[in-house]
C-alpha cells in the first residue's frame, strides 16, 4: 500500500468512492457469502469502473478495517487531494454567502465524521480544523459521515485562531457556539458570508477560538441535559442557520 493511499469500508462510504471516477481505487475486497442490494449496488459499480472484487473470508476485512464495523466491503483508494487555505480563501469572493465550519479540536473520529455529514447536508462550503489536537480522517471518520467526507473539502490549518482572523478579513462572521453564552441561536441574523466555530468534546471554545469570534451563542435548551454532544449540536446549529436564511428569502 503506498503511503498516500485509504482504507475505507462501510456501503456509504465506498459507494460513494466507487460512483466518484476521480478516485483511484487500488483494491476493493467484499466478504465471501454477503448479498442484499446494497452488495449488488457495490459489485455493480465496481464492474462499471472495471474494478474486480476480492472475495475473502471475513477476517481479512477485519484485519484491514481494525475491526470496526465493515459490513462487509472494504476497499484501499488513493487520498482524496484536498484544497488548500489559500484556495479556499481565493475563491471565498466568488460564493454567494457561503456557510464554513470551524472545528476547535475535534478529537474523536465518529464525531469529526458526523459533524461532517451535517456539514454536507446543510450545504456548507468547507469544513476547517487545526492540523493539531484534531481526529484524523481516518476509516472511521468516514464511515461516520456515510459517504459525506467524500463531497465536502476538509481543510487543516495550522493555527485556527489566524484563520479566524484572516476570514474576517474577507469579510466572513464569525460565530462561536457554546453553552455558556448569554446569547441564543434565534438572535443572531445569519445573512451574509459566516463562520460557525465548534469547541472540542468536553472543553468546549478554548479561550483564544472564543475571543476571536464575532459573537458566541448558546443552543437553547428547556430540558434537564446540561450540554448537547457536539456532533449534535453542529447539525442543530446548521440547521438553524439555514432555517434562518429561508425565513428571510435567501436560502
Amino acid at each position: 500500500m503506498t503511503p498516500e493511499a485509504e482504507i475505507l469500508f462501510g456501503f456509504n462510504p465506498v459507494l460513494a468512492v466507487l460512483t466518484d471516477p476521480s478516485r483511484p481505487v487500488e483494491s476493493l475486497w467484499i466478504v465471501t457469502g454477503q448479498h442484499g442490494n446494497r452488495m449488488r449496488e457495490v459489485e455493480r459499480c465496481a464492474s462499471e469502473r472495471g474494478i474486480r472484487p476480492k472475495f475473502v473470508e471475513r477476517v481479512v476485512v477485519e484485519r484491514l478495517t481494525g475491526g470496526a464495523t465493515h459490513q462487509g466491503v472494504a476497499l484501499r483508494v488513493g487520498a482524496r487531494v484536498q484544497p488548500t487555505w489559500d484556495d479556499l480563501l481565493a475563491r471565498l469572493d466568488g460564493l454567494r454567502e457561503p456557510v464554513l465550519l470551524l472545528l476547535d479540536g475535534i478529537e474523536d473520529p465518529r464525531n469529526l465524521g458526523a459533524i461532517i455529514r451535517s456539514a454536507e447536508a446543510f450545504g456548507v462550503e468547507a469544513v476547517i480544523l487545526p492540523r493539531d489536537r484534531s481526529a484524523p480522517m481516518s476509516g472511521v471518520a468516514v464511515k461516520a459521515s456515510a459517504g459525506a467526507a467524500e463531497r465536502v473539502d476538509v481543510i487543516r490549518v495550522t493555527n485556527l485562531a489566524r484563520a479566524m482572523n484572516e476570514l474576517k478579513e474577507y469579510g466572513v462572521r464569525v460565530i462561536g457556539l457554546d453553552g455558556d453564552a448569554d446569547a441564543t441561536l434565534g438572535e443572531e441574523p445569519w445573512d451574509g458570508a459566516l463562520a460557525m466555530v465548534l469547541g472540542g468534546e468536553g472543553r468546549g471554545l478554548r479561550r483564544l477560538t472564543r475571543e476571536r469570534c464575532d459573537a458566541v451563542v448558546a443552543i437553547p435548551m428547556v430540558g434537564g441535559v446540561g450540554s448537547l454532544n457536539v456532533a449534535t449540536a453542529a447539525g442543530i446549529a446548521l440547521y438553524a442557520v439555514q432555517r434562518g436564511r429561508r425565513m428571510d428569502g435567501r436560502g
